[in-house]
């Protein structure tokens, strides 16, 4: 390392800078332990929440509709939902909508003054996230990825990478570390997603914590051929037409994407009343930009649409919670929002819309007392550890020059075609994790492009990609059934007595193991 590489202490290490990182990060800082914050892009600007709007879970504090909601997502997630969470995601979302309101948020008030504490304007969340983090005392660094955790037999204790803007390396060794990187969307081009590649998910994996749910990874996003911005609530109002203007009835989006296998299909927003039309560009504007750019009226002309592979971004998995505190399996490590498991509130179903947003919140606000209460528990020993140098090290060899466009690319074809991972069967799967599979040992025997941080990164980046991608079809090869969003062509309906969790672990050699809370707390394993 050289005279200018970054050397910190700290009691608490975040890695991420979404919502669930700055809750966490907020929170810890809150209960009197030193936090340090690193972001691979600028805190406040990057990720899918910051160019966009957002929904909170609508809390409802009377009795009868609380529970009736609760029901509600009980039925949605698949049998895989837990009411136990549900209920904390409600009560943790309420707690931390009071807090943005004592912080400053400019909720929309209704005409009795009332915050309606629902929908959340990324770029004004953030940016107040970012300034109160700073005013808690968390120090940031932006633009700089992890590419490693710091490790020993006691658990983890910190992170190194690289500062992208400098080319420094930084290292902080820390009592406890909370990964809230987000998702993988695998640079399907969703808006705020390019850096969302799955980098936390073999940060955990290798110092030896398990993924869960990774087979409720395939969440297309609506949105208009040109555009970037997924936002499927707002295709409720409209007509989906073929290329001749036959209307199409079936809506869903596996029909949707079989008509787009046979030709162009086209959107128009024609059921959206004046009033809606005005509701949707104050609360999404950035939805319509696409639109004005090209001189389209979307309430009045039709559109050609897409399919946008969000993953585990609006999908549930993520890195597997051993308890109610967002711990992994690994002391001294925490995860929050799409950088962990969502199955416990959504089930096999998408979080996006509401429960995703809620539990960045939540997550991010528990996975920080507990990481701080750790730190307590451990007191001095925390920085006095000797980690090994090559735990979590996976990293390319020395060998030719790594194809980083064209393995990219031969990934992308794998995951991101919704014949292939949408419509899944045995054959299909096998074929791609065969590829994936030759991916996986060509990286390994590349180096990247240069010594350049930035061509590092991306080594790093398309490593976590292919990790991700045969985490999530694994998993899929092994629920042969269809349950929530994972649909198996080969295997059309859902199997009562397939209502366990799937938890993967390993790098090299993928393991499954079958998993239900119940059965756990009775000290049996399926």
């Amino acid at each position: 390392m050289s005279g200018n590489d970054v050397n910190i202490e700290a009691d608490v290490l975040v890695i991420g800078g979404g919502p669930a990182g700055t809750w966490a990060a907020y929170t810890a800082a809150s209960m009197g332990v030193k936090v340090i914050l690193a972001d691979k892009g600028y805190c406040g600007s990057s990720g899918a929440t910051a160019p966009s709007g957002t929904n909170l879970w609508n809390i409802h504090s009377e009795s009868k509709k609380r529970e009736k909601e609760i029901i509600s997502y009980l039925e949605r997630g698949n049998s895989l939902a837990e009411r136990s969470w549900l209920e904390r995601l409600i009560n943790e979302t309420e707690l931390g909508t009071e807090e943005l309101i004592r912080l400053g948020y400019p909720f929309a008030t209704d005409e009795y003054g009332v915050p309606i504490r629902r929908s959340l304007q990324g770029p004004e969340y953030m940016r107040l996230m970012r300034r109160t983090i700073q005013k808690a005392g968390v120090k940031i660094l932006d633009h700089s990825p992890a590419l490693r955790l710091l490790a020993d037999d006691a658990g983890v204790g910190g992170a190194s990478g690289v500062r992208l803007q400098t080319g420094e390396n930084w290292t902080v060794r820390s009592k406890a570390v909370i990964i809230a990187t987000g998702g993988c969307a695998f640079l399907s081009k969703a808006l705020g997603c390019n850096v969302l590649t799955g980098d936390g998910y073999l940060l955990a994996a290798e110092v030896g914590a398990e993924l869960s749910g990774m087979e409720f990874s395939n969440e297309y996003g609506l949105s208009a051929a040109f555009s970037t911005v997924t936002k499927n609530f707002f295709f409720q109002w409209a007509t989906f037409t073929k290329e001749d203007g036959t209307v199409i009835v079936q809506k869903d989006k596996r029909s949707l994407a079989k008509h787009m296998l046979e030709g162009t299909v086209y959107a128009e927003l024609d059921k959206a009343t004046e009033e809606i039309q005005t509701a949707m560009r104050i609360t999404q504007p950035n939805f319509f930009v696409p639109f004005d750019r090209s001189g389209i009226n979307p309430f009045q002309q039709r559109f050609p649409i897409t399919l946008r592979l969000e993953g585990t971004v609006r999908g549930n998995g993520g890195i597997n919670l051993v308890n109610d505190t967002c711990a992994t399996k690994v002391p001294g490590l925490f995860a929050a929002g799409d950088a962990a498991t969502r199955e416990f509130v959504a089930g096999g179903t998408t979080g996006g819309g509401s429960i995703n947003a809620s539990w960045a919140m939540t997550s991010g606000r528990i996975s920080g007392k507990a990481a701080a209460l750790y730190t307590h528990s451990i007191g001095e020993f925390g920085n006095k550890r000797i980690f090994f140098e090559e735990r979590g090290c996976f990293e390319p060899s020395t060998g030719k020059s790594l194809d980083a466009i064209g393995i990219t690319r031969a990934l992308q074809n794998e995951v991101i075609p919704f014949e292939k991972n949408l419509f899944r069967t045995e054959e299909k799967l096998q074929n791609s994790m065969r590829i994936l599979n030759e991916l996986w040992r060509e990286v390994h025997n590349s180096s990247p492009i240069s010594q350049d941080p930035r061509a590092i990164v991306q080594t790093r980046e398309i490593t976590s990609m292919i990790a991700t991608a045969r985490w999530m079809y694994t998993s899929a090869l092994n629920r042969k059934e269809t349950r929530g969003m994972h649909k198996r062509d080969d295997y059309p309906t859902e199997n009562k007595n397939m209502q366990y969790r799937l938890i993967a672990n390993g790098i090299e050699d993928i393991h499954i193991r079958l998993s239900s809370n119940r059965l756990e707390e009775k000290g049996i394993l399926l």
